[in-house]
């Protein structure tokens, strides 16, 4: 299993509408920060969004990965057709193994049998163009009906990106949604995390840690994933906290990465 960092590693430094850094992080720095880190991969999402550069950027970006021997996997939001074909011709110049994609997108919340139905209508493609099409469990919908949509469609060229925290956004914990998903699952989000009472005792808090420092059990995970040989890479992404200001909110993602690529390291290729 190769071992990426992404554009959510570095949120912060990329940029959060109204808390925008100096000097944002770039695409380029993220792969030179990839090359640094002597990692595999970078995953670019819906936060640095690829469709916005034209052709001639796109190859300039190609080339600077290719140079520093550095796989990128291509991120989106929205599981419309058109959109993800447009994605798809954009993975497919990347070389990227699969295309990770987020569902819904803003004002966009589709039903399951729309989701299935858009599925159906764009797997023979990927089938063709040999590129999975890897949906990510994020907040709205369960495990059971994530594993519905696998399970319906039925294709070895849709599988899922499988994140530590997105679905308890839909109540339920890391470790019901894995059991469930880990079979199907070829790109995991390493994001560890920690579930804090606050003071006043009614509610609970979840909180990002870096890797090995939260509630993951993450060799327990890599090495139910490995059982599969479906998993082709891990990603580390952050849930970094708002500091005072944004200067000390980017070093302390920095810190956390450096953190997290340490243990990821010494942990990745022992369990999987």
């Amino acid at each position: 299993m190769k071992l990426g960092i992404s554009t959510y590693t570095f949120t912060w430094a990329i940029g959060v509408q109204g808390h925008m850094p100096e000097k944002p992080l770039s695409i380029y720095g993220l792969i030179d920060k990839a090359a640094a880190y002597k990692v595999d991969c970078v995953q670019v999402a819906d936060n640095l969004p690829l469709h916005l550069f034209d052709s001639t950027e796109l190859q300039s970006i190609k080339r600077h990965a290719d140079n520093l021997n550095i796989q990128i996997e291509v991120g989106t939001r929205g599981l419309t057709v058109s959109h993800i074909l447009q994605y798809l011709k954009i993975a497919k110049l990347f070389e990227s193994p699969f295309l990770r994609v987020v569902i819904d997108a803003k004002d966009y919340h589709p039903s399951l049998p729309d989701i299935i139905k858009v599925l159906r209508e764009l797997v023979p493609v990927f089938e063709k163009e040999k590129v999975i099409l890897s949906i990510e469990n994020h907040d709205r919908l369960l495990a059971e009906e994530f594993n519905h949509i696998i399970h319906t469609v039925d294709s070895e060229y849709l599988g899922i990106c499988l994140d530590s925290v997105n679905s308890m956004g839909a109540g339920e914990g890391f470790r019901q949604v894995a059991n469930m998903l880990i079979p199907y699952t070829v790109n995991l989000h390493i994001k560890d995390f920690s579930i804090k009472r606050v003071f006043h005792m009614m509610g609970l808090e979840i909180l990002g840690t870096p890797a090995g420092k939260g509630m993951m059990n993450i060799p327990e995970v890599l090495t139910q994933l490995a059982k599969y040989r479906k998993c082709q890479s891990a990603t580390l992404e952050l849930w970094t906290p708002q500091q005072a200001t944004i200067q000390e909110t980017v070093m302390l993602e920095q810190q956390w990465a450096d953190e997290s690529i340490s243990y990821l390291k010494n942990t990745i290729y022992k369990y999987s």
